[in-house]
C-alpha cells in the first residue's frame, strides 16, 4: 500500500525486524506509550548519526514522558546492530529492507533519490499527532517530538484531571 499518513489519522501497523532480530509491531505499544517513529536515510551517515545520537541523548526524557523512540531505515539487521552498538543507542531500530513501511507512511525522497527524514509522533491510541519532515535539520526532530508529547499530555490532563 502506498499512501501518505496525515495528522489525525491512525498510524498504519507494521511488523519489522529490530537490530536484535526480534519482530516488532507498532500495535505492541498501543495503549501503553506514545511512539516517536523516525524514518532516516542510512545508518552512520552524518545527519543520521546526529539525529540518532540526539534521540539517544534525550531518551530518558522521552521515557519519563511515557514515550518510546523507534528508528526505521532500509538498512539490514546487521547494519542496525553495529550502528546501535557503536553509538550506544538505547532504543529500537527497525529494518525496512525494500522500503515497504516507508512507502506505507508516504515518506518522501529528497531530490528524488535520497530517502526522506520524517518523524511521526503517535499517541497511545495509535493516532498520528504530529509529522515533522526535515532532511537537513536532524536534531530538530527530537525537539519537535518532545514538544508535541508534552503538549499532548498536558492537554489530556487538562481535560481529565487526576483526582487524589
Amino acid at each position: 500500500m502506498n499512501g501518505k499518513v496525515e495528522v489525525n489519522e491512525m498510524a498504519p501497523d507494521f511488523n519489522l525486524p529490530s537490530q536484535s532480530g526480534t519482530s516488532i509491531k507498532l500495535s505492541d505499544f498501543l495503549g501503553k506509550k506514545w511512539i516517536v517513529l523516525y524514518f532516516y536515510p542510512k545508518d552512520d551517515s552524518l545527519g543520521c548519526r546526529a539525529e540518532s545520537c540526539a534521540f539517544r541523548d534525550s531518551y530518558e526524557v522521552f521515557k519519563e514522558a511515557g514515550a518510546e523512540v523507534i528508528g526505521v531505515s532500509s538498512d539490514g539487521i546487521d547494519s542496525h546492530a553495529q550502528f546501535s552498538s557503536k553509538h550506544r543507542l538505547p532504543f529500537i531500530l527497525l529494518s525496512d529492507v525494500g522500503g515497504i513501511v516507508r512507502k506505507q507512511y508516504g515518506v518522501p525522497t529528497t531530490l528524488g533519490m535520497l530517502p526522506g527524514r520524517v518523524t511521526y509522533v503517535i499517541d497511545k491510541k495509535g493516532m498520528v499527532r504530529h509529522i515533522f519532515s526535515s532532511q537537513f535539520k536532524p536534531r530538530e526532530h527530537v525537539d519537535e517530538s518532545l514538544r508535541i508529547i508534552k503538549e499532548g499530555k498536558a492537554n489530556k490532563e487538562l481535560l481529565c484531571p487526576k483526582f487524589i
